[in-house]
């Protein structure tokens, strides 16, 4: 099966089973390894991706029903990584094996888009489908903090008009 969407800005077209899961074109036909497998039914979130905008787990996403549709990857999210939340993340130390963080990072830019200004409450509510088996949680948290923090400021340097 043909099937055409969009990933992290350029247009691919893959020629797979259309019940291939999305993780496995990603990594396997797009070589885009940065998203990860974990558990393989949906419920550790190592294999988030943004579909259309909205956080998804890629695991057991048919590819056939992304036709048209956009996704964005962790190699998406900032190609240089200066997004503010691959900034606290670094700053912060979050990482310790790193497997999860792709998908904690993905679920964590989607809550930013939707709340700027997350308090920690809603923070641990967004998160909670995303595992970490180091235990990372409240690094995560602050990670998340930080990186709203930054993207205020960038915003509203950008607003006064200073040019950084």
């Amino acid at each position: 099966m043909s099937v055409t969407f969009t990933v992290n800005g350029q247009s691919r077209t893959v020629d797979v089973p259309g019940d291939m899961p999305l993780l496995w074109v990603l990594r396997d036909v797009l070589d885009l390894k940065g998203t990860k497998f974990g558990c393989g039914i949906s419920q550790c979130g190592a294999c988030t991706v943004h579909l259309n905008g909205t956080p998804i787990r890629s695991c057991r996403r048919a590819v056939s029903t992304v036709a048209n549709a956009e996704i964005t990857t962790i190699e998406g999210l900032s190609p240089d990584g200066s997004h503010p939340l691959q900034v606290a993340w670094r700053d912060l130390d979050v990482a310790q094996c790193g497997y999860c963080q792709a998908g904690q990072l993905m679920s964590a830019a989607a809550l930013l888009k939707r709340n700027p200004r997350p308090t920690e409450a809603e923070i641990d509510a967004a998160m909670s489908g995303n595992l970490c088996r180091c235990a990372t949680y409240l690094r995560i948290r602050q990670a998340i903090l930080t990186a709203a923090g930054i993207a205020a400021t960038q915003a509203g340097g950008l607003k006064s008009g200073s040019q950084e």
